[in-house]
C-alpha cells in the first residue's frame, strides 16, 4: 500500500464526513443550541421581570399596609373621641337630671311646708276659737267672724 494513496483516501473520506456533518448533523445541533439559548434568555428575562414585579408588589403591599394602619389609627381615634363625647353627654344629662330632681324635691318640700303651715294655722285658729269660747263662755260664730279669723290666721 502506498502511503500517499491511503493518505489521500483518508483525506477524501474525512472531507466527505465533514461535509455530511456540516450539511446534515451540524445545522440541527446549532438549531437546538440556539433554541435552548433563546429559552434560557427568555427564562432569565422572565425571571428579571418577575423580580421587578415582585418588588413592585411588595412596595404596593407595604404602602397598603401603611395606609391601612393609618386608617385603623384614625378610626380608633374617632371611636375614642365619640366615646368621650358620649360620656360627656351622659354626664351632662345626669347632672341636669340630678338638678331637676333636686329642684322637684325642693318644690315638693316647699309645698309640704306651706301645706303644714296652712294646717297649723287652721288648727291654731280652731284652738284660738275654742279658747275664746271657753273664755267668753259663749259660742263664737265662725261665719260671722271669718274676716277676723282670716286676719288672725295671716298674722300667725
Amino acid at each position: 500500500m502506498n502511503f500517499n494513496a491511503t493518505f489521500i483516501g483518508q483525506i477524501v473520506v474525512f472531507a466527505i464526513f465533514v461535509w455530511l456533518c456540516a450539511k446534515y448533523v451540524w445545522p440541527p445541533i446549532l438549531a437546538a443550541m440556539e433554541e435552548r439559548q433563546k429559552k434560557i434568555a427568555e427564562g432569565l428575562d422572565a425571571s428579571n421581570r418577575a423580580s421587578k414585579n415582585l418588588e413592585v408588589a411588595q412596595n404596593k403591599a407595604a404602602k397598603k399596609m401603611t395606609e391601612a394602619k393609618a386608617e385603623a389609627a384614625e378610626l380608633i381615634e374617632q371611636a375614642n373621641r365619640r366615646a368621650a363625647a358620649i360620656i360627656d353627654e351622659a354626664k351632662a344629662e345626669a347632672e341636669a337630671e340630678a338638678a331637676r330632681i333636686v329642684s322637684a324635691a325642693a318644690s315638693d318640700v316647699d309645698k309640704e311646708r306651706n301645706l303644714a303651715r296652712e294646717e297649723l294655722r287652721t288648727k291654731v285658729a280652731a284652738l284660738t276659737l275654742a279658747g275664746a269660747e271657753k273664755i267668753l263662755q259663749a259660742e263664737v260664730d265662725a261665719k260671722k267672724h271669718s274676716e277676723l279669723l282670716d286676719k288672725l290666721a295671716a298674722e300667725l
